[in-house]
């Protein structure tokens, strides 16, 4: 039986205005996720033991997204959004009766990490405070509420840029708008709160004030480093916190034996694995839980997106892989594109201009240059030519090619499904498949070749006449 649980109350009914979007705030993604993700993932990993995330803006788009991901979160909506005082007090009633403390956290914060969250509770722990503000030291603090502290240094409330006078407004110290308080003496204290300010709202600092004018022990911890607390209004912050992540993900992985040439150009997500000893040139793009194995060389302008990519392979320039799934020693590309369902097998060269889709490419097969392969089984072996396309779509259905182990298909071949071509089998260049070939056979469905001797003079002796 849990006796002291850490609660968070995580704010994300805002409408972030500035976004200029119909998208809540807090769903933008930042580094291939949504930024209030960020901020419950670090909540985790200090040790939070419950989440309670507050809504509004966007009605039931924050629940939606955010189920998926996370089983055992709660919601309360606000269904007004006439401040953070109302939003914290939504979302009381869904803390479970065990919770002794309660962290309040911003979902506009995706910077946020988890020590830094562990060092502001350890501290708070250690203090006979009811409320802690975890603060940030900025040299251009904007429209950050300001930390207000007497001669003694003791914090005696917070005032929003909106409302504080020219001399508050040059205070560097401002509010993160992250609290650890009691729990007790936040549901004193919430009903207390008026809204006679600028906005006409319900702020939650206020709770400050209310704990220093009833001695109830008010502490303010400056975070080491203000970017982690930074939250974010418009795009172009949110493209500053997505590169600030991805250069996270990049030291981590460098500090794990990967090469990364150029971070400042590399974008690798957070759930992204990469294998010691792997290469990665520069505006490369890793997404969605990619994983890559030890030892590779990732060329410059490659993406790969959900995708495998086994040891000791080779991405050449420009190659786009999406759900793909790739064995080892395997080399791809220049400017190769495996689409959903492609799976190479070990040892397979796939060349420049090749097309893979919901395919199987066996091991030691090779799909050098300007092919299409689709809804295709090739087995171990097997050379395409140069030019090969199955067509594997009629217009209503989709059909499925057969190249079995050792097949050799020549150039500006068409295979046409549903078709089989059998083991050992060979196919000559400018050949139509539209049956299906028995093992060990040539096919062949070109003209014979036809000469006429000196037909093309007599030709342009003809045109020449008649000009």
């Amino acid at each position: 039986m849990r006796c002291n649980v850490l609660a968070a109350i995580v704010l994300a009914a805002g409408k972030g205005t500035r976004m200029k979007s119909q998208l809540p705030k807090v769903l933008h993604p930042v580094a291939g996720q949504p930024m209030v993700s960020c901020v419950l993932q670090a909540a985790r990993r200090a040790g939070v033991q419950q989440a309670v995330v507050v809504y509004g803006h966007g009605g039931e788009l924050v629940p939606q997204s955010l189920q998926a991901t996370f089983s055992d979160l709660s919601f309360a909506r606000q269904e007004e959004l006439n401040g953070t005082a109302k939003a914290v007090e939504a979302a009381l009633p869904a803390l479970s009766a065990d919770c002794r403390e309660v962290l309040v956290l911003c979902g506009d914060t995706p910077l946020l990490d988890g020590q830094t969250l562990q060092d502001f509770i350890d501290v708070h722990r250690c203090s006979a405070h009811q409320v802690s503000i975890l603060s940030a030291v900025i040299d251009e603090p904007a429209s950050y509420g300001r930390i207000l502290r007497d001669p003694e240094g003791q914090v005696t409330g917070i005032v929003e840029a909106k409302d504080a006078t020219a001399q508050q407004l040059a205070i560097k110290e401002v509010n993160s708008g992250i609290y650890l308080v009691q729990r007790d003496f936040l549901q004193w204290a919430l009903p207390r709160i008026g809204c006679d300010n600028a906005q006409g709202e319900y702020y939650l600092p206020d709770i400050v004030g209310l704990a220093v004018e009833h001695d109830k022990g008010v502490g303010a911890v400056a975070c080491a480093d203000y970017t982690t607390t930074m939250g974010v209004n418009s795009r172009q912050e949110l493209a500053v916190a997505s590169q600030v992540l991805f250069r996270r993900k990049c030291h981590e992985l460098m500090a794990q034996g990967v090469t990364i040439i150029d971070p400042e150009r590399t974008c690798i997500e957070y759930n992204v694995q990469v294998g010691t000893d792997t290469t990665i040139y520069p505006n490369v793009y890793l997404e969605r839980g990619t994983e890559v194995g030890h030892n590779c060389l990732i060329r410059q302008g490659c993406t790969l997106i959900a995708s495998r990519l086994g040891d000791n392979c080779i991405l050449k320039d420009g190659s786009y892989l999406e759900e793909a799934s790739v064995g080892n020693s395997v080399s791809v590309g220049p400017y190769a594109h495996l689409r959903p369902g492609s799976q190479l097998d070990e040892h397979v060269k796939i060349g420049n201009f090749v097309e893979i889709k919901k395919s199987t490419i066996g091991a030691h097969s090779k799909v050098s240059h300007l092919t299409y392969i689709g809804d295709a089984q090739v087995g171990r072996d097997v050379n395409i030519g140069c030019g090969t396309i199955t067509c594997n779509y009629d217009g209503f259905n989709k059909y499925r090619t057969v190249l079995e182990d050792g097949v050799f298909v020549g150039s500006d071949t068409q295979l046409v499904a549903p078709v089989r071509v059998g083991q050992g089998a060979m196919v000559g260049a400018g050949t139509t498949v539209t049956e299906d070939v028995p093992a060990d056979s040539l096919v062949l469905s070109r003209v014979r070749q036809k000469v006429i001797g000196g037909w093309a003079a007599r030709f342009r002796h003809q045109q020449n006449e008649k000009s």
